[in-house]
């Protein structure tokens, strides 16, 4: 009778002992909070039997403060790679049953590992973060950990694509991780992100704050933007990140994926040759135009929260992932701010760098006037979206459904800054301003010396609207690649991208260029 390898057998404790992370009393814990533990994560998110693990039995190198007598294998991170819908994918995911999930010099290098192999391999890295941030006892050495994944991130940004979901505690120097990969996911109620926390904020500034306040989802996904999506709970977070990835490519080498393709490419819809209002100060909501052209009404939006007078988000046409900005004609009347334009630049680059062609319906009056916005840098932050649509060589498709007024025209894709197909619904109007600013301006003395100023100014706006607030003028000058009728946006769009389908285009050689940050 054979007996067992006492080897084997060790092997084997050594791995229970590791997917025990901190203990059982540690995990019951973690769930008492509503939060699922590191291994509960991966398992939800990978294809079940996927996940090979890397490092699992790694520990600190620590022995001051006692904590030569604290050891647990994998040292609070679980990293490897499984595969997501079939597609091989890097994860990493912050165990806080192991010292609050806090950074080590061990823990950072299993990150590093992790990350250095998703780039060789050329796969998306997932980080999901729980961690209370650098280990205090390793001081300088938690922090060197922390630049070292800091470096990576910034390599990799615009080679793999990089999700954070934020599921617990994200603080200090830890915050800068997450900000730098391309999109994040907070969950209310459980995470928060914030450089210095409530006490050091009162000690400070004098200011009273919570936890929640200072930096929850609700705070980052409404106010700073720093988080795309928010949710409710870890499933739902887990489940929003490969929703994400079921968009995107595995790196900047490969298309995105395409989608299901089962509707019909030619389908049109009436209701859009009526979904634009003839008063032209009256709104309408574009994410119903979105959903209506777009692959079974499936549209991902990103930063849905943040900065509503523009709309951006992923789908497919056709069964072709596009990436979609449609100025929101029912918030500030679709007008670019400073918000709105630093949240479009940064979709326009990622579509960019992951060969996303852009659609983009366009109904904007112009920037946003007043005081607010120019003292906090419009120009600056407007230059901003008006660079990213500039630079960007993927297939550029334009829709005017109403408005295209001023700078605003030139900045929303147009010919001008390379847009590839441009059209207009017949009920745009593309124009320098709105036709009671141009009359006021154009005919300011023959109105003040009228006998009848009102009825003069009323007939001359109606003369302005029927002559330049249509799309004609612009198509006539090539401006514009058509005026189609509204219910064909969605076959014409789907035949555009197909034209465009093998477009090369690039930019001059260079280290790179000086975004107006």
């Amino acid at each position: 009778m054979s007996t067992e390898d006492p080897r084997i057998e060790a092997l084997r404790e050594r791995r229970e002992a590791a997917e025990m992370g901190g203990g059982a009393a540690a995990i019951q814990r973690q769930h008492d909070r509503g939060k699922l533990t590191a291994r509960e994560r991966i398992d939800l998110f990978v294809d079940p039997g996927t996940f090979e693990e890397l490092d699992p039995f790694k520990i600190h190198r620590c022995r001051e403060f006692g904590m030569d007598k604290k050891v647990f294998p994998g040292d609070g991170v679980v990293t490897g790679f499984g595969r997501v819908d079939g597609r091989v994918t890097a994860v990493f995911a912050q165990d806080f049953t192991v010292f609050g999930g806090s950074l080590s010099g061990a823990n950072a290098e299993k990150v590093v590992k992790l990350m250095d192999m998703s780039m060789k391999i050329g796969c998306p890295i997932v980080g999901l973060n729980d961690s209370g941030g650098a280990r205090i006892q390793e001081g300088v050495v938690s922090l060197g950990g922390y630049a070292d994944i800091f470096l990576r991130n910034t390599l990799a940004s615009g080679v793999v694509p990089q999700l954070s979901a934020v599921l617990g505690p994200c603080a200090g120097g830890a915050v800068y991780s997450p900000a730098i990969t391309d999109f994040v996911i907070m969950v209310d109620g459980s995470s928060y992100m914030y450089v210095t926390g409530p006490n050091v904020v009162k000690t400070v500034t004098h200011e009273e704050v919570t936890h929640d306040e200072l930096g929850g989802a609700g705070a980052h996904s409404e106010k700073s933007g720093v988080a795309h999506f928010r949710v409710d709970d870890d499933a739902s977070a887990i489940a929003t990140l490969k929703r994400l990835l079921a968009y995107l490519p595995q790196n900047n080498t490969e298309n995105p994926p395409a989608g299901p393709g089962t509707d019909d490419p030619n389908r049109m819809d009436e209701r859009l040759n009526a979904i634009v209002p003839e008063d032209p100060n009256k709104p309408y909501d574009i994410r119903e135009v979105i959903q209506m052209v777009v692959d079974d009404g499936e549209f991902m939006e990103v930063h849905e929260h943040f900065a509503g007078n523009i709309v951006v988000g992923f789908a497919h046409l056709g069964g072709r992932t596009v990436g979609i900005i449609g100025n929101q004609p029912q918030v500030l009347a679709g007008c670019l701010d400073v918000d709105a334009s630093v949240k479009g630049a940064r979709f326009v680059r990622f579509c960019d760098c992951f060969n996303i062609p852009l659609v983009t319906f366009e109904d904007v009056p112009g920037f946003l006037p007043g005081t607010d916005q120019e003292w906090n840098g419009i120009i600056r932050n407007g230059a901003k979206l008006l660079y990213a649509y500039c630079e960007a060589t993927v297939p550029k498709l334009t829709v005017i459904t109403r408005k295209a007024y001023g700078g605003a025209y030139d900045v929303m894709s147009s010919k001008h800054i390379r847009g590839d197909w441009n059209v207009a619904w017949p009920s745009a109007e593309v124009a320098v301003m709105g036709h009671k600013g141009a009359v006021e301006i154009i005919f300011r003395k023959e109105i003040a010396a009228s006998d009848d100023p009102a009825a003069l100014q009323a007939k001359l706006e109606q003369e302005y609207r029927e002559q330049f607030a249509n799309p004609y003028v612009a198509a006539e000058r090539g401006y514009l690649d058509d005026v189609i009728e509204p219910k064909t946006t969605r076959p014409r769009l789907i035949s555009a991208l197909a034209l465009l389908e093998t477009k090369r285009d690039r930019n001059p050689p260079k280290k790179h260029g000086n975004i107006p940050l």
